[in-house]
């Protein structure tokens, strides 16, 4: 914080800070369910090339249904279920084809990632699907709303990440997690559903996609086949930045959210002093993984 002070002026504002905090809050939501995934020894790809699916499909949903149920909220809500419905499927079929077909994570979502980008590009003929301008006005508050002059995307953060720490931390399903991801074989050996878990974090992860681009819609209010480039990522780099063994083993949910804001806050401080050009904040993130695993097996092997 001192730094980005002393970079630049307008970094302390109050419109910048709420743009950090609210631009990454839709990765930290996706963050919280990579941080799942790679706990129980995962990896998931596919997460922005899904969110660009969600998002086309999701507009779309919301474009012919405006006839039933008109711009309202009843309309807000079946986008809000289509998304997760879309997200949850997809999710399951990534961890289906991991689990069943014993196939690496790494190839079956590095496939997905491609099937959902050349999907959504199809679906949007290389252009943009447009959310109807008449239905902006009803889905502007999931984005730009405000509860006790908090943005509704931080809040909605802060639940999936306290829900997601209790998880984690507090219930059986998070130990199972954990388990699976320190050693398959002897969790499946301790009476541990271990493919059932295991597909269960994929579907997590999904979910959080869906979540994190139904916020993200009313920014733009268009799904295009950039939608969502390079947040898988984003998400790896916080997850990994905020302690997650990227072997898996161990995760923490409030690391990760720790190392959402830290990269939010290191790619606005860049930006805002000119010294990086934005088009190069992909080739940042990558270099702060390939750091952060090194940083992570000299520990392990001290």
């Amino acid at each position: 914080m001192l730094i980005g002070s002393l970079m630049s002026d307008s970094f302390l504002g109050a419109e910048n800070l709420s743009n950090v905090f609210t631009r990454s809050a839709i990765i930290g939501i996706i963050a919280v369910g990579a941080t799942f995934v790679i706990t129980a020894g995962g990896l998931d790809l596919s997460v922005g090339s899904l969110s660009a699916l969600v998002a086309g499909v999701t507009i779309m949903f919301m474009n012919s249904a405006a006839e039933v149920l008109g711009p309202g909220w009843q309309l807000v809500a079946a986008g809000i279920v289509c998304s997760l419905v879309v997200g949850a499927a997809a999710g399951l079929l990534n961890g289906v084809m991991i689990v069943k077909g014993r196939v690496e994570a790494f190839i079956v979502t590095l496939g997905a990632m491609g099937i959902f980008r050349s999907i959504i590009t199809w679906l949007a003929d290389g252009g943009s699907i447009s959310l109807d301008f008449s239905l902006r006005d009803a889905a502007r508050p999931i984005y730009y709303g405000q509860v006790l002059g908090i943005a509704v995307p931080i809040l909605v953060l802060a639940v999936i990440a306290i829900v997601g720490e209790l998880v984690l931390r507090r219930m059986r399903f998070g130990r199972h997690v954990a388990a699976i991801g320190s050693n398959r074989h002897v969790a499946f050996y301790s009476a541990i559903p271990v493919n059932r878990v295991r597909i269960l974090t994929y579907v997590i992860q999904g979910l959080c996609v869906a979540i994190a681009t139904v916020i993200y819609v009313p920014r733009l209010g268009a799904a295009t086949p950039s939608t969502g480039l390079m947040w898988e990522l984003e998400a790896i780099a916080a997850v990994i930045i905020g302690g997650t063994a990227l072997s898996g083993g161990f995760g923490r949910i409030w690391g990760t959210i720790v190392g959402v804001l830290i990269l939010g806050f290191i790619s606005n401080i860049l930006n805002l002093a000119g010294f990086v050009s934005p088009y190069l904040n992909g080739a940042f993130q990558g270099a702060i993984i390939i750091i952060a695993v090194l940083l992570q097996r000299d520990r392990s092997q001290g």
